[in-house]
């Protein structure tokens, strides 16, 4: 799964999850990088028994509450899914900047590909109670409100915020933990 200081130890439980694009280079600007991630989800959603509980993304990273049959398995799927296949989009769209900078910046010890997409492993915490739950989804939810993009989070159309408010997203959630 790639060099990360964060450990799965069940694999079935929820955890909160953070991906980030290396270098938090601003990838997730065009809705064609949006929809490989939602079409790896939608997959994972029924190959693997992925359940997506909360999520959000931003210009640069996302922010998920996510289970599965195999937490730390299904996220290494994603990541090389995604990576090779906005890879190949930016690579359709002759986004040379951005390339350069993915290429620039990846790991020296990543001698089989060109570029690099994400940071390497990925920031997870396993979800204890429904406390924490509710907390992670708030922090989720509220995270374009922070960064000052909406005034409700309910307004980013990348967030299951609407979800929770009856408004139907982009992807299913499970809203059962």
């Amino acid at each position: 799964m790639g060099r990360s200081r964060y450990k799965v130890h069940e694999v079935t439980v929820p955890y909160f999850i953070t991906c980030t694009i290396l270098h938090w280079i601003p990838i997730f600007t065009r809705t064609q990088t949006t929809d490989i991630i939602f079409s790896s989800l939608k997959y994972l959603q029924k190959s693997d028994n992925l359940k997506i509980h909360a999520y959000v993304i931003l210009e640069n990273h996302l922010h998920m509450i996510v289970s599965s049959d195999d937490i730390a398995k299904s996220m290494a799927r994603f990541k090389s899914f995604t990576a090779r296949e906005i890879i190949n989009y930016l690579k359709e769209e002759n986004a040379k900047s951005i390339l350069e900078q993915l290429a620039f910046y990846k790991k020296a010890h990543k001698t089989k590909s060109e570029f690099q997409l994400w940071q390497e492993g990925m920031q997870l915490k396993q979800i204890l109670s429904e406390q924490m739950m509710r907390e992670r989804m708030q922090y989720i939810h509220n995270n374009p409100v922070k960064r000052g993009y909406v005034d409700d989070g309910v307004h980013w159309r990348y967030s299951s915020a609407r979800d929770y408010e009856g408004v139907q997203g982009l992807i299913l959630i499970d809203k059962e933990f």
